[in-house]
């Protein structure tokens, strides 16, 4: 797992970036396509995209620095606050920016379905994501507790993982086994996106499919900061509730919430 995916003269290209961006345009790609069953115009999707990609990176990236200024940034050039190339995306961060996005291109394109829009690009959310967790796997963040298991993987002696984990450079061929959690992670949203992907063919209202990401994922989301080992333990809640999950246990009720409401409307 080398997070460099090659060189253009000294100039690094990484695996997570690619598949950060592989991520963003397939889930515009199915969002494109899905817009056609709720008669949105195609336009919308393609112009949305950009708010999105723009406010996702930038609520992603702004989230991790917040986060990690003083072990991190604090002492470090504005350049390296804006480089995207090497990992340092925070979901929830993208997650809120491209909400917000939405939120404002509906405002100013008055005549935009909001609810039909969330619900087309919806199932998309969890199919770029999956992609993205593998950029994790590849840059050696995000990764999980040890295990001895079958399928535990080790990181080599130069990724980001490999020196979390307390290793020395010259352990790297016993390197600690863990568990693949971004590889969990990307499972399960792959099985989120199938099963919000048949729920959008079958919607008794618009925003239905939205809400159902919200709760499947924070669901989701949960299970895996199980066997997620990158979090220092003044991070958790009542020693064991992991940050990941304090946001999954607000984003839960706020998804059950839409989705009765917004049931509650359409049913007049």
């Amino acid at each position: 797992m080398d997070p460099i995916a090659f060189s253009i003269g000294g100039f690094k290209i990484y695996w997570y970036g690619i598949l950060v961006a592989g991520g963003f345009l397939a889930g515009l790609w199915t969002a494109s396509r899905r817009c056609v069953l709720d008669k949105l115009d195609g336009k919308v999707i393609s112009d949305l995209g950009v708010w999105i990609i723009i406010a996702a990176m930038l609520g992603a990236r702004a989230l991790h620095v917040i986060s990690y200024w003083e072990v991190e940034y604090a002492d470090q050039p504005l350049w390296k606050v804006l480089d995207f190339r090497g990992g340092g995306l925070v979901f929830y961060g993208g997650f809120i920016g491209a909400a917000l996005a939405v939120l404002l291109y509906t405002r100013l394109h008055g005549n935009q379905p909001l609810w039909k829009i969330a619900d087309a690009f919806a199932p998309s959310i969890p199919l770029g994501h999956a992609l993205g967790r593998l950029g994790c796997l590849m840059f050696g963040c995000c990764f999980g507790t040890t295990c001895d298991l079958p399928w535990a993987i080790q990181f080599p002696a130069h990724s980001l993982a490999f020196d979390a984990l307390g290793q020395a450079a010259g352990d790297a061929a016993h390197s600690v086994h863990v568990h693949p959690a971004q590889i969990y992670a990307a499972l399960l949203n792959l099985a989120l996106y199938g099963g919000l992907a048949w729920l959008y063919r079958r919607k008794r209202f618009d925003g239905q499919v939205f809400g159902a990401y919200l709760v499947g994922y924070s669901i989701c989301r949960f299970v895996v900061e199980f066997f997620r080992g990158d979090y220092a333990a003044g991070e958790l809640w009542l020693g064991w509730i992991k940050p990941g999950q304090q946001l999954s246990l607000l984003l839960l009720p706020v998804g059950v919430a839409l989705l009765v409401f917004l049931r509650r409307r359409a049913r007049g």
